[in-house]
C-alpha cells in the first residue's frame, strides 16, 4: 500500500508521467472537486533525489481552474525550466513534488513586513521581476531573500524596486 498523496500531487505527477508516455497533455479531470474548480496561481516544483529539478508556475491564475494550472505548471516545470534539461522517463520513478498555491500579493513599503519563513517575495523594477517562494531551504534573512529575487530578476542594487510578498499553501 502506497502511502497517502495530496490530489495536487498526484495530478502533478500524473501530468509529467502522461505527456512523457503519450506525448500529449493530460486533460482537465471531471468531475472536479470544489478546490479544484477555484482559481489561484500555483507553483510546481519537481526534486530529483532531494536536489531541484523543475520549479514554474504563475502568480495569478492563467487557467480556467486550479486543475489546469496544476496540470501546466507541472509540464512546463518539467520540461522548460531554462535552468534544467528536460525530465526523460527514465527519471519518473526518482521524482518528488511540490505544489504551493499562491495567496493574492499585497504590497509592501518595507523589508521589516517580510519574512522568509512565511512570506514569498516578489521584487519588480522597470517591467523585470524576482520571484522566491517561502520557506527554502538555506534562505534564512530578509536580506537574502530580497538579494535573490534581484538576481533572478536581473536587477542591479542601485535599481530602485516595488515588493510584495504573498503567503502559500504548500503540498507535498
Amino acid at each position: 500500500m502506497g502511502t497517502f498523496q495530496h490530489p495536487y500531487i498526484s495530478l502533478a505527477q500524473e501530468s509529467v508521467h502522461h505527456y512523457l508516455n503519450h506525448r500529449q497533455k493530460l486533460s482537465c479531470p471531471d468531475p472536479l472537486s470544489r478546490d479544484l474548480k477555484s482559481r489561484s496561481g500555483a507553483f510546481v516544483s519537481i526534486k530529483k533525489l532531494k536536489q531541484l529539478r523543475g520549479c514554474i508556475g504563475t502568480l495569478e491564475p492563467s487557467e480556467p481552474n486550479l486543475a489546469m494550472e496544476i496540470i501546466e505548471n507541472a509540464l512546463k516545470a518539467a520540461l522548460h525550466d531554462p535552468r534544467f534539461s528536460p525530465i526523460t522517463a527514465e527519471e519518473l520513478q526518482d521524482l518528488s513534488y511540490s505544489i504551493d498555491v499562491i495567496q493574492p500579493l499585497e504590497k509592501i513599503s518595507t523589508p521589516e513586513e517580510l519574512d522568509p519563513g512565511i512570506y514569498g517575495l516578489v521584487v519588480r523594477s522597470n517591467g523585470k521581476q524576482g520571484v522566491l517562494l517561502p520557506d527554502l531551504e538555506g534562505v534564512s534573512s530578509v536580506e537574502e531573500q530580497i538579494q535573490i529575487c534581484r538576481s533572478k530578476g536581473k536587477i542591479s542594487e542601485d535599481e530602485p524596486i516595488e515588493m510584495y510578498r504573498f503567503q502559500v499553501e504548500r503540498f507535498r
